[in-house]
């Protein structure tokens, strides 16, 4: 089986003033240039601008309507990064940035979500809670677009996210590493509340709209649901992402253990 070896998509355009900002804060991040929209206020992109020249990034003062018709239909903000492509992290190095660490391991992984916009705010909840890193499949799924780094707010520059080109057969992997491997399900008998979450573990989140794969749910060591007492039968990814992952947190630093931010 591969190692999981890290990958470089083609270029992307990242367009918002925190997307670009976040992105200009990464050293191993390769921006070629700075796009600013012409007539913008210097106050705005003062920042941005001076970070570039600190960079020896080339600043390009466009038309507005160029930034328009290179991001149609998105609220670009007068600005914008071109990035060499997003740098995806191989899967060893999710696995070893864990073991380089005492506190528990945790990643997620998503099921095939494919909208933009679920994923970036996906990325900005695991980014938040610190988690060792995202794993996503290659196929069927959202991949880390300009949309989806300006959706995270620049989150995707502080999150190592893998591509993989099998995502059940990457579960197997984590799973003979010592990882449990945890799936969500609407159904699932056991609470998030009642699961011990004390352990190395992969949370895996399903879409919204069709939950688990089969295969995937064959591969979980447990399945676990949110409670609630409304009726909306489903919850947002990054918001049920969000819910679960604060209480593990919850339950680890009860336990004495750490992992990311205390709050």
């Amino acid at each position: 089986m591969s190692r999981g070896s890290a990958t470089r998509e083609k270029r992307i355009l990242i367009p918002g003033f925190h997307a670009v900002r976040e992105t200009l804060l990464r050293e191993e991040t390769k921006i070629e240039a700075v796009w600013v929209a012409k007539g913008r206020g210097r106050e705005r992109v003062r920042e941005i601008l001076e970070m570039a020249h600190g960079k020896g990034i080339p600043v390009l003062f466009k038309e507005g309507h160029d930034l328009d018709r290179h991001l149609p239909g998105v609220s670009h903000q007068g600005i914008a990064a071109l990035m060499g492509g997003f740098a995806y992290s191989g899967l060893t190095e999710l696995v070893d940035r864990h073991s380089q660490h005492s506190e528990q391991g945790l990643l997620v992984a998503a099921d095939h979500i494919t909208d933009e916009g679920n994923l970036g705010a996906l990325i900005r909840t695991a980014a938040f809670f610190g988690i060792h890193g995202l794993i996503l499949p290659r196929d069927r799924s959202a991949k880390v677009t300009g949309k989806v780094i300006k959706r995270s707010s620049g989150a995707c520059a502080h999150l190592p996210i893998a591509q993989v080109v099998n995502l059940g057969r990457s579960l197997d992997r984590l799973r003979e590493e010592g990882f449990w491997i945890i799936g969500t399900a609407g159904e699932a008998r056991v609470s998030i509340y009642e699961f011990d979450w004390n352990r190395d573990l992969v949370l895996v989140l399903g879409s919204e709209e069709k939950g688990l794969s089969r295969s995937i749910r064959e591969r979980c060591h447990q399945t676990v649901r949110i409670p609630g007492s409304g009726h909306v039968s489903a919850l947002n990814v990054s918001v049920a992402g969000g819910i679960i992952l604060a209480e593990i947190l919850r339950q680890r630093q009860a336990a004495g253990s750490s992992l990311g931010r205390r709050f």
